[in-house]
């Protein structure tokens, strides 16, 4: 579990908070999606989680952040990083090894993983995302895309409990996109493995999480279920935030008198909706 209450943070070489005035508890087991613009602090609470803000970052802080029971100021990050993954958005600046196989093993070695879990695990997470192709490559040779899933199975192959990654698919095309996400959610689902994810594709998140978080100057401004996000239209576009476009496309609909179900947040649900749509016009 993780417990935020009443924190705030500000880093020492700013004027403003990054973050405000921030309580709430993610259960275990829970597929947390986050999104905001540039400058929301959406990083930042991602470091809290880690231990990595306050220990690497000076700065004011308030209130408390509290992960399986341990306060983050109290507990070292060595201590957190064996329950807590994080994937930075920064990728090159997470990688510790020039083989990419060093990389993975890099952790689990350091943790004192047993001798044939870790060869296991290796093959395991080489599997999953795809890259047994790159076992032997120098990670300088890599694509940007490539980086982000090596860095992504260095964190899986720890093992932890609660996975957290801020913009994973940022280098990545759409179908690699997905691959990861359906990655976390059998990560999620079959193992319960906690998930929160730093995303932009807001579509991307509302298939895949079961809570959303939105948020703006170092606030959090929403907090609910996807499906929820079809009442805030109106914030997000004040936000700046694009809200997915077969929401947009339910509601013009809906406003039409064309339809009358439940607005969609994914392409299959808009299909469905047009289908209806069209059958009842005769088409």
């Amino acid at each position: 579990m993780i417990q935020f209450e009443d924190f705030s943070f500000r880093y020492k070489s700013s004027e403003a908070f990054a973050l405000q005035g921030i309580s709430m508890t993610i259960e275990n087991g829970a597929f947390v999606g986050i999104i905001g613009n540039s400058g929301a602090g959406k990083s930042t609470l991602t470091y809290t989680l880690s231990g990595i803000i306050p220990h690497h970052f000076d700065g004011d802080f308030y209130g408390s952040v509290k992960v399986n029971g341990l306060d983050t100021v109290e507990v070292k990050p060595e201590k957190l990083a064996q329950f807590v993954g994080e994937v930075f958005q920064d990728i090159d600046s997470q990688m510790v090894s020039s083989i990419v196989e060093d990389e993975i093993l890099f952790g689990m070695e350091n943790f004192g993983v047993p001798h044939d879990e870790i060869g296991r695990r290796l093959d395991s997470v080489l599997d999953m995302l795809g890259i047994r192709d790159l076992k032997d490559r120098q990670i300088s040779s890599l694509s940007g895309g490539q980086k982000q899933k090596v860095a992504i199975a260095a964190i899986l192959a720890m093992d932890p409990e609660i996975i957290v990654l801020d913009e994973p698919t940022g280098e990545l095309d759409p179908a690699s996109s997905i691959m990861i996400f359906d990655i976390l959610r059998r990560l999620n689902r079959e193992f319960g493995k906690t998930v929160i994810v730093v995303e932009q594709k807001i579509m991307l998140l509302c298939e895949y999480v079961d809570r959303l978080l939105v948020m703006d100057a170092g606030k959090i401004v929403f907090d609910g279920r996807s499906e929820e996000i079809v009442q805030q239209v109106p914030l997000f576009k004040n936000l700046g935030i694009n809200v997915p476009r077969v929401v947009e496309l339910g509601q013009q609909l809906t406003a039409a008198g064309l339809y009358h179900g439940a607005i969609p947040l994914d392409l299959d649900q808009a299909e469905k909706m047009v289908k209806e749509v069209l059958a009842d016009a005769g088409v």
